[in-house]
């Protein structure tokens, strides 16, 4: 028997919500041929409910409706019509901010206030923000001779395949879904098999807003096979990624068997935060610890290795876990809560074993560096210090909230400490002297520097790593360069004789 797509799920402060669990393909929920995988709340440990998983034959329906509507559909809607869809998007993820918010905290852990106020606030702003891009996309005139007319068409790329990851399952989306949509692409999305109910209620809303039937396609299951399904699909143009450096490699690897798909890869990060010895201490703690400890420490940004100069490492040590103190953690729906749980068992598992190898590689926990309570995967906001650059805990990314803090004497030292890693997403630095913020941010090998503060994102400024932290850049008009290829028409004006 075919699991009903609607099923209810009581969330842990009483009230009731429905969800959607089959996946959406050519503007329908419709059973998925793969195996029902459970999603489970990582506040309780329970199961939330069972949701259904694209098999290959899943994957290629979806591509196959987003080809066939890209081709006789939606590259001949007008793109001020595509912006009119994507504002009118944006505003049923208003009217249902709450359920969306909810979806997310309850699948993920986080904050309801956070996923409500910050995830789904600045998704819907996405949408806004590429929905005003859609019929500014534009090629140039070249003059070469007089007798030819030279022009450049900046065209959608087709049928694009997105995986998304669970830590900001909503906002991820948006990042993917708006640049692709607004340039013209249709699409095909892969949720997180840990996370997949904000995404398909997604699914219900493009429905409502009036896209046509197969502009965006959401299925759900395991990478290795739906993932690689998607990513080695020979009709889909385009592969955009984010996720962990590993799982990015095997994209690309799958992605190349097929076709020569374009790639755009967000990957992880092991981001440095850089404390000078002139920076407002405070300020630069505030900052620092947000860094580290938003999202649970569950971002590909998260500033987990700080450097600080050592005349003031004792004093911005006493400062940080002030505030660290303050963080709140606890249920999801409690208004006060800032951290919840993280995001599974193997998350948390992982997390607890990379503190026991910090504690055994001779770091000093400072504070925290335990499970809180008894249920859910709660673990205490974690701080080392004394630390130095081979540590493990400073090399390799933990995706939970433990940071590992060490010290410097001079900023040549401080650049060399946050340039020796093979991660190059974020950093930060701390400081009141222009001349040592510009050369700082200049000199340290990341896509994003922030001075004197930390995790601030805007729609307009694109974001993206190097090294093994990917390439390609989303967000901003950057973005719209992953979704479009360049195309040049050159027309001969008279004949010659």
């Amino acid at each position: 028997m075919v699991q009903a797509d609607i099923q209810p799920i009581r969330l842990t402060n009483g009230k009731t919500v429905k969800v959607h669990t089959q996946l959406f393909i050519n503007n329908e929920f419709v059973p998925g041929h793969g195996p029902l995988i459970e999603t489970i709340n990582p506040a309780n440990e329970e199961v939330i409910c069972k949701v259904h998983s694209a098999d290959e034959a899943d994957v290629h329906a979806a591509v196959e409706a987003a080809y066939n509507c890209y081709y006789t559909t939606w590259s001949k809607v007008a793109p001020a019509e595509r912006g009119r869809l994507l504002n009118r998007l944006a505003d049923l993820m208003e009217r249902d901010k709450d359920e969306i918010a909810t979806l997310d905290a309850v699948d993920n852990g986080k904050s309801f206030v956070v996923a409500r106020d910050v995830d789904v606030t600045d998704s819907i702003a996405c949408y806004r923000y590429f929905a005003g891009w859609a019929d500014k996309i534009h090629g140039k005139t070249i003059d070469t001779t007089s007798d030819k007319w030279c022009y450049t068409r900046h065209e959608a790329l087709g049928v694009v395949g997105a995986v998304i990851p669970w830590n900001y399952p909503t906002m991820m989306a948006a990042w993917k879904f708006a640049p692709a949509l607004a340039a013209g692409n249709t699409i095909v999305m892969k949720s997180s098999e840990v996370t997949p109910l904000a995404t398909l209620k997604f699914g219900e809303l493009v429905k409502e807003a009036g896209f046509p039937a197969g502009v965006v396609n959401v299925i759900t299951g395991y990478g290795h096979t739906t993932g690689t399904a998607l990513s080695s699909h020979p009709k889909v143009s385009k592969m955009a990624f984010t996720g962990s450096t590993l799982t990015g490699r095997r994209i690309m690897e799958s992605s190349a068997g097929s076709n020569l798909k374009k790639l755009q890869l967000e990957l992880g990060g092991k981001s440095a935060q850089i404390v000078l010895a002139d920076a407002d201490l405070e300020n630069a703690a505030y900052w620092a610890c947000g860094g580290i400890f938003n999202n649970h420490g569950q971002s590909c940004n998260a500033g987990s290795r700080i450097f600080v100069q050592e005349s003031v490492y004792d004093k911005f040590i006493e400062l940080f876990i002030e505030e660290t103190k303050k963080i709140k953690i606890g249920d999801p729906f409690d208004d006060d809560t800032f951290q919840g749980p993280q995001v599974n068992k193997s998350q948390f598992e992982k997390i607890l074993n990379y503190i026991d190898i910090g504690k055994k590689e001779g770091a000093k926990c400072a504070y925290g560096g335990k499970r809180w309570g008894n249920k859910g995967y709660y673990i205490e906001p974690t701080v080392f210090v004394d630390c130095h650059n081979q540590m493990r805990i400073m090399r390799e990314e933990i995706f939970g909230p433990v940071v590992a803090i060490g010290k410097f004497k001079t900023v040549e030292e401080a650049i060399a400490l946050a340039n020796d890693s093979d991660y190059g997403l974020a950093g930060g630095v701390y400081t009141k002297d222009l001349d040592a913020a510009i050369r700082v941010t200049n000199e340290v090998k990341a896509g994003t520097m922030w001075v004197n503060c930390y995790d601030v994102f805007d729609q307009s400024t694109p974001f993206g790593g190097y090294k093994q932290s990917g390439f390609g850049k989303e967000l901003g008009k950057y973005a719209l360069q992953e979704y479009t290829q360049v195309k040049v028409v050159k027309i001969q004006l008279q004949s010659k004789l």
